[in-house]
């Protein structure tokens, strides 16, 4: 749960340690008194996208902090100490530390138990402890995707909605794949005469790959041998084979310094580079030697090779500037031809892979049926159970699925909500017949029943009781304290009937330090609590007469739904509410106030 918020520099705030009850909390307060500021911090805590005028005004950096103690919370410790050992963060106890700072400049940094982390970490990490639903949530719930997505996560069908949507998309692939195909044979049918003509001109040619450079290279050294057997021979002379030669020289100049090393020991270094010299000449005159002597006209070779470099320019100037082009005509043609004259082997298999495909996306999207038609009759049941308790007195609640036509990355069907509000009126759309507050209720009604499947430990009501009042707002406060027996509830109220079913009661207060407004949290307990329900009757809170009508819902709130034990999730199922026996008789039409949440 989280135990504690601190909250600096964030708004109009300047600095608040909101401490929390691991039951229900209600924060109330003026409009416009900074409640809302609450959850937008909280939401800051677990990654919302946080924006430089979030800043206190005058300050340079602000932050959010959330101390989470896990306590009994086995699972949740479990999967969050797996996904923080993952990430090199140590969880040392039961206790998680998130925290969230600001800057005027639009930059942000995050910290896991002290640990540096990204934005994304600490959003993931951030979902697995809060989940914040708010008024904004209740007018999703027209939209078929929300609805879907409800749906969905009721079932636990992640897995098979993921195995879904990929299927699909290789289904898609595939045919894309075919659809091309098909266009690429049916062109290539159009030019096959002309394709077998470049695929026997190239293949015929059998050109290599740089030949035509090292063809122009072999005719220039044939075409002029003479002159390079001439002066290859006369390059051997000047190196070795004259008196005047090079070498002749080296070796005079080597018998001198033979007589100079005697007296010089740095004349067995020069002695050493001259010979160096000397055998790399003495290379090089055998090389131009064997030129000299080796190469011979040879007129037919010569004609040969430049047929052949005739052929190459020919297909150069015809499917490319090089031999590279060439080469790379010839493969492309070859393919266009494979998919004319194999054609119909590769449109078999196209299918084949299709018709499986298609199989497999079946398979997947019957089972994902099964889950939802199961999960659709389940929430409709638990759901309109609600509903009466939630003043909806004879509204019952329905799922329907909708065969597609054909299946797409969802499914095989459309999921709509669909209710009827009314004993003896016609189950409608929800988008077509719900109001604002028959929106906010039904939503409270789904968020309780998903509440059941949820590990997430705390959940945030943001003015989800907008639109309702009197004895339905004191049953949406007795719904809310119902949640409060295994997650811990923050919820943000305007209405005394929620206010007074909470274990854990906070006000949020607007005031004027040295010129500047800022927010502040104070928790409310006896007479201060009895004078805010009053002010929150809409009273005047200085009467007796409005904080005797203020103690006496105080009353209520602590005796018709008593503060609940410490229980696990799994126990929830045999936790009923304790109702009075004078409340039921009351109310007749509400006995069902009873059954399991």
């Amino acid at each position: 749960m989280l135990a504690e918020l601190r909250i600096k520099n964030i708004a109009v705030i300047d600095a608040v340690a909101l401490r929390l009850a691991p039951a229900l909390n209600v924060l109330t307060g003026e409009t416009g008194a900074g409640k809302s500021l609450i959850v937008g911090a909280l939401g800051l805590l677990i990654g919302d996208r946080a924006l430089g005028d979030r800043l206190r005004s005058g300050t340079e950096r602000g932050s959010v902090e959330g101390i989470f103690e896990l306590g009994a919370r086995d699972d949740v410790r479990k999967l969050l100490a797996t996904r923080l050992d993952a990430r090199g963060i140590e969880v040392d106890s039961d206790t998680i530390v998130l925290k969230r700072e600001l800057t005027s400049s639009g930059r942000s940094r995050a910290w896991i138990n002290g640990t540096p982390v990204t934005l994304a970490v600490l959003a993931e990490i951030g979902a697995q402890l809060v989940s914040v639903h708010g008024q904004h949530d209740a007018q999703l719930l027209v939209g078929a995707d929300a609805q879907r997505e409800v749906l969905d996560r009721y079932a636990v069908a992640e897995s098979a909605v993921s195995e879904v949507a990929e299927l699909h998309a290789q289904l898609m692939s595939l045919q894309s794949r075919a659809s091309e195909r098909a266009a690429l044979r049916q062109a290539a049918q159009k030019r096959a005469d002309y394709l077998r003509y470049v695929v026997r001109e190239i293949g015929d040619a059998s050109p290599i790959d740089g030949e035509d450079e090292k063809i122009e290279s072999e005719i220039r050294v044939l075409a002029h041998a003479r002159e390079i057997r001439t002066l290859s021979s006369q390059a051997a002379a000047f190196v070795d084979g004259e008196e005047s030669a090079a070498m002749t020289q080296l070796r005079a100049a080597r018998r001198v310094l033979t007589s100079l090393s005697r007296f010089d020991s740095n004349a067995d270094k020069w002695l050493a580079t001259l010979d160096e010299v000397s055998y790399t000449l003495a290379e090089l005159a055998n090389e131009l030697t064997t030129l000299g002597e080796t190469l011979e006209a040879n007129p037919a070779q010569l004609g040969t090779l430049e047929s052949r470099r005739d052929l190459l320019h020919q297909l150069s100037r015809k499917y490319g500037p090089s031999t590279v082009e060439v080469l790379a005509t010839l493969k492309v043609s070859r393919d266009e031809l494979d998919l004319v004259d194999g054609g119909e082997q590769d449109k078999l298999a196209m299918e084949r892979a299709i018709v499986d495909a298609e199989s497999a996306l079946r398979k997947a999207a019957g089972s994902l049926t099964l889950l939802r038609t199961t999960a659709a009759r389940k929430l409709s049941e638990s759901v309109s159970e609600l509903l009466p308790e939630l003043g909806m007195i004879d509204g019952s609640f329905s799922i329907t699925l909708e065969a597609l036509p054909s299946i797409n990355s969802h499914g095989a069907e459309s999921v709509a909500f669909q209710v009827s509000l009314n004993g003896g009126t016609d189950v409608r759309l929800l988008s077509r017949v719900a109001s604002g507050g028959e929106l906010a209720r039904i939503m409270l009604a789904l968020s309780t029943v998903l509440a059941r499947l949820q590990e997430v430990p705390t959940l945030v009501f943001d003015e989800v009781d907008a639109g309702v009042g009197g004895t339905v707002a004191w049953q949406v406060g007795a719904l809310m304290r119902r949640v409060a027996a295994h997650h811990q509830v923050l919820a943000i109220s305007h209405l005394a009937q929620i206010a007074a079913r909470a274990h854990h009661h906070v006000v949020v207060k607007k005031a004027e330090q040295s010129g500047v407004t800022t927010a502040d949290t104070s928790v409310v307990t006896g007479e201060e609590r009895v004078v805010e329900i009053a002010r929150m009757l809409g009273g005047d809170s200085d009467r007796e007469v409005s904080r005797a009508h203020a103690r006496e819902l105080l009353d209520r709130g602590a005796l018709d739904v008593p503060a609940p034990p410490a229980v696990e999730l799994n126990s929830i199922e045999n936790a009923a509410p304790t109702v009075r026996a004078d409340a039921i008789a009351e109310r007749p039409t509400l006995q069902r106030r009873g059954k399991r949440v």
